[in-house]
């Protein structure tokens, strides 16, 4: 079971978030799928939440680090790259390209996401993306 849990968090960044395919979100995630990271509820609110995240990244990749499973979840740690070409919370587009951590958990039942929590290095992003600096 552990094995195929991981398969299915590679096959999540590999054909959903890189290779842009959507349409596998209805295979992959619940119906009612958890995510505590946006506080949102359901495989809908996470389409919308996916299809903002391409309109403003829209040529991210994801690269897994790590993939830890242990039980029903499967931790990974990320590295992300991306162009940011539409504002991201408030900031305008820089079209600069960057690379920015994070790290997810998923709860997987009967082969589907059922629940996501999530950290993105997001002051790393904006400091990268010129919007903010961390020097006084």
């Amino acid at each position: 079971m552990l094995e195929q849990n991981k398969a299915l968090i590679r096959r999540f960044y590999a054909e959903v978030v890189n290779g842009r395919k959507d349409e596998l979100i209805d295979e992959m995630i619940a119906e009612d799928f958890d995510d505590h990271a946006a506080r949102d509820k359901g495989r809908e609110h996470f389409k919308t939440l996916y299809h903002v995240m391409i309109r403003i990244f829209p040529d991210i990749q994801a690269s897994l680090q790590d993939l830890i499973a242990e039980g029903d979840e499967v931790v990974a740690r990320v590295e992300f790259t991306a162009t940011q070409a539409d504002s991201f919370r408030g900031f305008p587009a820089t079209n600069r390209q960057i690379t920015y951590s994070g790290m997810d958990i998923f709860r997987i039942k009967d082969g589907k996401l059922t629940e996501r929590w999530a950290q993105r290095d997001f002051l790393g992003m904006l400091e990268r993306l010129g919007h903010i600096s961390r020097t006084g």
